[in-house]
């Protein structure tokens, strides 16, 4: 059933995505709000507390409601139940645009609109960036996304429904991204304060839970890229930051696709990046996913005849 649900939700999404300030994403906003605010006290075991409440509790209310589908209706309802929390939770164009509107504006010329979009996207200043940092910059933040977004829920998803969870796995690593992106992100006068205590919590948690699905995503970028050129700037980027999650898929993206990603921290010998290299990462995403969904197909046809 694993297989059947990415690949409907994968279809769905592409053909009507979910757009900006919809009402799941809103709704996951008001959830975490409401969180900090009746559950940050500021002690530690409040900053765990908060996270339980937050993260955990959505994941066992999307595992009892797979679970009461089961009993009641079916298999085919709890299916569909699985298509619905992979629709809001997974897919590519919940970021993409940022990216195609970035790539138009470089090979039109127009470097002023990229960095614009840039600076949109990501949220910095990007008003004196050179061309080649703009592209960077688009690359890191794409595969980051794509990881977040396609290949970690991919992961948890798989793991959790193998183990009889429904769709929990998806909706634990989605909404334990965006608790620890929330918490970090620079106070605003509206926003609910944030104690140091939560900001510990959530980033130990997502560091646990990113983990092996970042290298499951390496791994796959090494697949179907350069693997040798992959392994060893994964190697490398391991060896200087040891436990850098987000390292580990830009190491094995720079060398999948023999660009040099990172500035001045950057491993390899890759290329400096160009906007050809653009098409190079969306190939490399695509081939990524495609390979995902024959391991998936694969397995599933295994426990079909076993």
């Amino acid at each position: 059933m694993s297989f059947i649900s990415i690949l409907f939700a994968l279809l769905l999404e592409q053909a009507r995505p979910l757009g900006q300030g919809n009402p799941v994403h809103l709704g996951v906003r008001s959830w975490v709000r409401w969180v900090l605010r009746n559950f940050d006290a500021g002690k530690p075991q409040h900053g765990w507390l908060a996270w339980w409440v937050a993260v955990v509790l959505p994941a066992i209310v999307v595992f009892a409601v797979h679970w009461l589908l089961v009993w009641s209706l079916g298999w085919i309802a709890a299916a569909v139940w699985s298509i619905t929390i992979l629709y809001s939770t997974l897919g590519f164009r919940q970021f993409s645009h940022h990216f195609t509107e970035i790539r138009d504006a470089l090979l039109a010329g127009d470097e002023d609109l990229a960095r614009q979009r840039l600076a949109s996207w990501m949220r910095m200043d990007a008003s004196n960036l050179p061309r080649s940092e703009i592209v960077g910059h688009v690359i890191s933040h794409s595969v980051l996304s794509a990881h977040r977004h396609v290949f970690g829920v991919f992961a948890w998803y798989s793991l959790l429904a193998a183990m009889g969870l429904g769709p929990a796995g998806a909706v634990l690593y989605r909404i334990g991204e965006y608790f620890a992106r929330y918490v970090n992100r620079p106070a605003r006068p509206s926003s609910v304060p944030v104690s140091p205590s939560v900001q510990e919590a959530a980033n130990a948690a997502w560091h646990a839970m990113d983990w092996v699905p970042a290298r499951i995503t390496a791994l796959g970028f090494a697949f179907v890229g350069s693997f040798e050129e992959a392994v060893d700037a994964w190697r490398q980027q391991e060896a200087q930051f040891p436990g850098d999650n987000d390292g580990v898929v830009l190491a094995a993206t720079a060398g999948a696709v023999n660009v040099k990603l990172g500035g001045p921290n950057s491993v390899g010998d890759g290329q400096t990046p160009q906007p050809v290299h653009l098409r190079a990462v969306v190939g490399l995403v695509w081939r990524t996913v495609v390979m995902w969904m024959v391991f998936l197909a694969l397995l599933s046809l295994a426990r079909l005849l076993g």
